[in-house]
């Protein structure tokens, strides 16, 4: 494949643009620094808690309307077995946002915590924030690696790069100015890039729902999806769909991403507005995305130069949007479809390099193992963690997954894990580590257990509802929901009765380790 060369110099100084405004943001990052007394580290991690409402509200948009949102929404309504029924990413991220004001930032904002570990900490401390900060870090390599395989997917289609070049040099400009600015980078580089991924994206789907290949096969009667993109919602997938809805609603409450936004509010009123205000501009993004992948279903594609069979019998219905944007509509086009991909894979990206390295720095090096770390020791200490969470995104991203299965496990151990023990030590004033333990345990157990088909692990617990095809089994019964619940459970109950037996002295009180 030939490289587009006008393409790639649009991306080049869309590039140039997005360094330039880190290095702007890491001088205000500087400036910052000399006006406060606190910790400069906090600077870079929660940018000083003074970001303001319209621009929290930006950034936390952008956040979520990643590479992920808008090619894994794509993806799922042009498949033939989704459709419009499952893109549940626009209304589950919805939920997340009013949960999230309602329930999640008062506290958090009130207790002044730099990190959503912070709490844990208080109440668990080190051994048991440690054990939850593996499925926070996890989940935020899986984030990122989704992002840079859609635009990955993207840059291949378009450009005529490889995969692994394309992801490489977004990697490397991401990270470089995540580096360089901290929070400021990530907050301010997102505001362009949500504006300019909405122009983008809504200048393409009048010209992709007028393209000839449209208007011509909804004439004739030829489309080759035209009935299935709607979907459909069938009693025996309602426990998959339940469970994937809440996994991405409530499973987003376990990202530090979330509180990174909340946390640099400059109030907890703010922060609350900030979770609402969000709502609208998140269901906005979501409908280009929608728009084009129902076009692309109803389109004939052997009018177009792509040719049959169509995208999803030849597998590659997880590059829809690109692939509607190159063949369903001008040359052109393609500037603005590449540039509106990566604008929205590098404004999830930066946030969850930066949290992942947030919580490594703030809650494992410097009040762990170096507690009297210095300010500049912490700074590199961030930006090496930085560094390696991003290498290790792109290692994941560098294998052939679908980006809505990539978008979905990137949740996956979040849900299970990290929001149950979240919601306890927030709103449940007893729990204790061993609570906290037994449900971390309870909770991996049955989602290792329950087998996961993207990665290729098989299943030992078969729930009711599971089906097997091509040697794949699939679980249909809400399984995360179930092992989230469980976990839930054991929280509680196991911190009651663990209270129970120290305050009636059946276990010596100098055998509390943990210090219940």
């Amino acid at each position: 494949m030939a490289v587009n060369v006008p393409a790639l110099l649009a991306v080049v100084v869309f590039y140039l643009a997005i360094l330039a405004i880190g290095f702007w943001a890491f001088r205000k990052a500087k400036k910052v620094e000399k006006t406060i007394g606190g910790s400069k580290s906090e600077v870079t991690i929660v940018g000083g808690r003074n970001i303001n409402v319209p621009v929290g509200v930006l950034t936390l948009t952008a956040t979520w309307v990643g590479g992920s949102y808008i090619m894994g929404t794509a993806e799922v309504v042009y498949s033939p077995n989704g459709g419009l029924a499952w893109a549940i990413g626009p209304f589950a991220y919805t939920l997340c946002f009013i949960c999230g004001g309602l329930f999640f930032a008062k506290p958090m904002r009130s207790g002044r915590y730099v990190t959503m570990m912070d709490p844990f900490q208080q109440r668990y401390g080190n051994f048991c924030t440690t054990l939850l900060l593996v499925p926070a870090l996890i989940g935020d390599i899986l984030w990122v690696a989704s992002t840079l395989a859609a635009l990955g997917g993207t840059m291949t289609l378009v450009l005529g790069l490889s995969s692994t070049i394309s992801i490489i040099i977004s990697a490397s400009v991401c990270i470089c100015y995540t580096l360089l600015g901290g929070l400021y980078a990530v907050t301010y580089t997102d505001v362009i890039q949500l504006v300019f991924n909405f122009v983008s994206l809504y200048i393409c789907v009048p010209f992709v729902v007028l393209s000839p290949a449209v208007t011509g096969a909804s004439q004739s009667g030829r489309s080759n999806q035209s009935s299935t993109w709607v979907g459909e919602l069938k009693l025996e997938d309602s426990g998959k769909w339940i469970d994937e809805f809440l996994l991405l609603a409530l499973g987003g409450l376990a990202h530090q991403a979330l509180y990174q936004r909340i946390l640099s509010s400059a109030s907890t009123a703010q922060a609350q507005a900030t979770c609402y205000a969000a709502i609208l501009p998140l269901l906005i993004m979501g409908i280009p995305s929608v728009a084009i992948a129902a076009t692309a279903a109803s389109a004939d594609w052997n009018m177009t130069d792509y040719g049959l069979p169509p995208p999803f019998e030849r597998g590659e219905a997880v590059n829809i949007l690109p692939l509607a944007l190159q063949y369903l509509a001008p040359t052109w086009l393609s500037v603005l479809c590449i540039g509106a991909i990566a604008a929205a894979a590098m404004s999830s990206m930066d946030s969850a390099l930066l949290s992942s390295a947030s919580m490594f720095t703030q809650n494992m090096y410097k009040r762990t193992w170096r507690k009297q770390a210095s300010e500049r020791e912490l700074k590199w200490v961030v930006r090496g963690s930085l560094l390696a969470v991003g290498l290790a995104g792109m290692g994941v991203a560098f294998g052939d997954k679908s980006v809505f299965s990539l978008w979905i496990l990137s949740g996956d151990l979040l849900y299970c894990v990290i929001f149950p023990q979240l919601l306890c030590v927030l709103h449940v004033s007893f729990t204790n580590g061993y609570g906290a333990i037994g449900g971390y345990a309870v909770a991996l157990l049955l989602r290792l257990l329950s087998g996961e088909s993207a990665l290729g692990i098989p299943p030992l617990i078969l729930y009711p509802w599971a089906r097997e095809k091509d040697g794949v089994v699939t679980q249909y019964f809400p399984f995360r929901t179930f092992a989230m619940i469980c976990s839930l459970i054991c929280i509680i109950g196991l911190s009651k009765l663990v209270e129970f037996l120290f305050r009636r002295r059946i276990i010596p009180k100098p055998w509390d380790v943990l210090q219940a």
